[in-house]
């Protein structure tokens, strides 16, 4: 018989494998890993995403590590800029550049004398040949010089689905920016050959996302990776043992991976202030394990930016943002006195970073 489990417990269990019940004394790029990266096409998201996991974070940490070029800022699932652990963003890149290339099919449509190959190969001589990284606008204007009859902005886009570009600091360090300048991945970190390619890649990855984000349904693990056609792959892993299933609060089928197990359910959990576009909200199947639809609905801005996100109990509560070098609160529901002390406390710890 399927085992089934509850609402809180799916919740508990999600909060657990992203540490966002217990701040951890580890290692940021640990913690990186074990989140299978952070979300970062706002460059400072993910300082917030470290400070609500890990005991006493310290923005020096990450800056160290994308200075040493320990993690990288590039595109992977779904096209999306992540902070990555450098050498699993080869792998990852590596798997994921067909359903990029994929995605940028309508930018490719625009192309008319030129195609998709031939433009990559340029964008990578332009980049792999720069004596400095190379910004979006020189990227532009470069393809251009060669096919002024193309659209420039079609052109790299293709050329960013295509290859493995790193944005380079100072863009993503704390409380300094600037815009996306490129560089080659393996220029930036040493060549290399993935570590696991193919399937075993694709194998890799549903594992990955269910040691950090499951039990999950197949849906969330496509909709997170930007993969499509994983179903027959996860019934083969549980055919092959490495999967379990499970009954969701909602009837829904969710895969886990064997050996690990849900959490307690009745297990208390303190207020959390996470990251824009952290992923344990943001990524829309099996969101209603975190979030009531109608209350998440009321953070989805115009411009497709994302707020910071306010926990109470396990659940989205309400939402953060920087006003004058100070975190600003706002309540998507009521909440109790005790909350919302509780909720401005970790205001406050946010504060102490320094913002």
């Amino acid at each position: 018989m399927t085992e089934s489990i509850s609402l809180r417990q799916w919740n508990r269990t999600l909060l657990t494998r992203q540490h966002l019940t217990q701040r951890v004394d580890e290692d940021a790029i640990e913690v990186i890993d074990r989140c299978v990266g952070l979300q970062s096409q706002d460059p400072q998201a993910a300082f917030f995403g470290l400070a609500s996991r890990i005991e006493d974070f310290d923005p020096a940490e990450l800056d160290g590590l994308l200075e040493n070029r320990d993690v990288v800022r590039i595109a992977l699932q779904r096209g999306t800029v992540f902070l990555m652990d450098a050498l699993d963003a080869r792998w990852m890149r590596a798997s994921l550049t067909p359903m990029m290339i994929s995605g940028a099919r309508h930018h490719a449509r625009r192309l008319v004398g030129v195609s998709v190959p031939e433009v990559a190969a340029a964008g990578a001589e332009i980049v792999g040949g720069a004596q400095a990284p190379v910004t979006a606008a020189e990227l532009r204007a470069a393809l251009a010089e060669r096919w002024p009859g193309e659209p420039a902005e079609a052109m790299a886009a293709v050329v960013r689905a295509s290859t493995p570009l790193v944005q380079t600091p100072p863009r993503g360090l704390w409380r300094r920016s600037g815009g996306p300048a490129f560089v080659l991945l393996d220029e930036w970190i040493g060549a290399g050959e993935p570590a696991v390619t193919g399937d075993d890649a694709v194998r890799e990855l549903i594992r990955l996302y269910l040691r950090g984000f499951g039990p999950s349904t197949v849906a969330a693990v496509q909709t997170w990776s930007g993969l499509r056609g994983l179903r027959p792959v996860m019934e083969a892993m549980e055919a092959d043992w490495e999967l379990y299933r499970l009954l969701g609060p909602g009837g829904e089928k969710l895969y886990d991976l064997e050996g690990l197990r849900p959490a307690d359910g009745s297990a208390a959990v303190p207020v959390r202030l996470v990251a824009p576009f952290d992923n344990v909200l943001f990524t829309a199947a099996d969101r209603v394990r975190i979030a009531d639809p109608e209350v998440y609905a009321r953070t989805v801005t115009p411009n497709g930016q994302s707020p910071g996100f306010v926990l109470v109990d396990g659940r989205l509560a309400g939402t953060w943002k920087i006003v004058d070098r100070r975190v600003e609160l706002t309540e998507l529901v009521d909440l109790q006195p005790r909350e919302r002390r509780e909720c401005e406390i970790e205001a406050r710890r946010l504060d102490g970073l320094g913002l």
